[in-house]
């Protein structure tokens, strides 16, 4: 496997060559909810003042109901799930991590980077991760597929399958769950992720992170939302209800759904690069994989976007 870096989300790119003002596209590229969670007022101390504990214990608080997290695991909030995976294969010293693939390939890439041997299998290895559900296919793994000393699972996209959440798990050594609040929340550029699980392990990247590492409009963003379990809940039932919609849409094309989640579907098509070239012409973004010709991934519309797509895809 190799640490080199592919992702969606990249529209300046599509505008660039096939044209079209940014207010013109709708990017299917990512799997970020469209519809946001609506950002409460914020104080003017989260604007003028470095945040204080007190607010990030409440957040801590939050995220700790939420997600009902053991009381022995620790939890970092982190600016962005992101920069946890860059710091995270510093938390032991370099050998071999098994990174189940294909998969979301940041986490390759970082241990890479810290000099680590990655293995695509599932061989004898002293780190794991396991991007749970799965980014592109959205498999689920299970509690007797994590080995190694080091076992980091991926819980970015989990939050639309709560109950498939393995986040009991954060109370064995030698364990981190990343959470991201960017994607099922729908507001990535608040750049806010958790980090869970064993105290020792969160205590090394909390000092790696240094002090105030989350900003103070993203602490009181992130403890609104993480106490508002009616939106989450609501969120839910509409995310199946527009992801039946795309699969519709999709299959009515000869398109086969491979797996993904509610956020994101993968699907099978004759030609890939083919079917992101017409959506392109009708100005909209989708994402495809240098190591599968034939998958193409789509993201959720807005409201104002199904007309949009419904045009291209008729």
């Amino acid at each position: 496997m190799q640490g080199k870096r592919d992702h969606g989300g990249n529209l300046d790119a599509a505008i660039a060559k096939f044209g079209g003002a940014r207010a013109d596209w709708l990017d299917l590229s990512t799997g970020i909810n469209p519809c946001s969670y609506p950002i409460p007022k914020l104080s003017q101390t989260a604007w003028t003042t470095l945040p204080d504990a007190a607010a990030r214990d409440e957040l801590i608080k939050a995220a700790r109901q939420f997600w009902s997290i053991p009381d022995t695991a620790g939890i970092l909030p982190v600016p962005g799930a992101s920069a946890a995976i860059v710091h995270i294969p510093l938390l032991a010293r370099p050998a071999r991590v098994s990174i189940p693939g294909p998969t979301y390939n940041e986490h390759a890439a970082s241990f890479v980077a810290a000099g680590w041997e990655v293995i695509a299998g599932s061989g004898k290895a002293d780190a794991t991760v396991h991007v749970h559900p799965n980014n592109p296919d959205g498999r689920l793994w299970q509690a007797d597929d994590l080995t190694g000393t080091l076992r980091v699972i991926d819980e970015s996209f989990c939050d639309v399958l709560s109950d498939a959440t393995l986040i009991d798990e954060a109370a064995r050594p030698g364990t981190v769950i990343l959470k991201s609040f960017g994607k099922f929340w729908g507001l990535a550029g608040v750049r806010l992720g958790f980090a869970i699980g064993d105290p020792a392990l969160l205590d090394q990247l909390d000092a790696m992170l240094g002090p105030w590492a989350v900003a103070g409009p993203a602490i009181e963003i992130g403890t609104a939302a993480l106490q508002d379990h009616d939106w989450a809940s609501q969120t839910r039932l509409r995310l199946v209800a527009d992801a039946a919609r795309v699969d519709g849409l999709m299959t009515a094309r000869d398109a086969t759904l491979v797996g993904g989640t509610t956020l994101y579907r993968l699907y099978e098509v004759d030609d890939a690069a083919a079917w992101q070239r017409h959506l392109a012409a009708h100005h909209i973004w989708s994402r495809i994989f240098p190591y599968n010709a034939r998958w193409l991934r789509l993201g959720l519309p807005p409201a104002s976007g199904w007309q949009q797509l419904e045009n291209a895809l008729t």
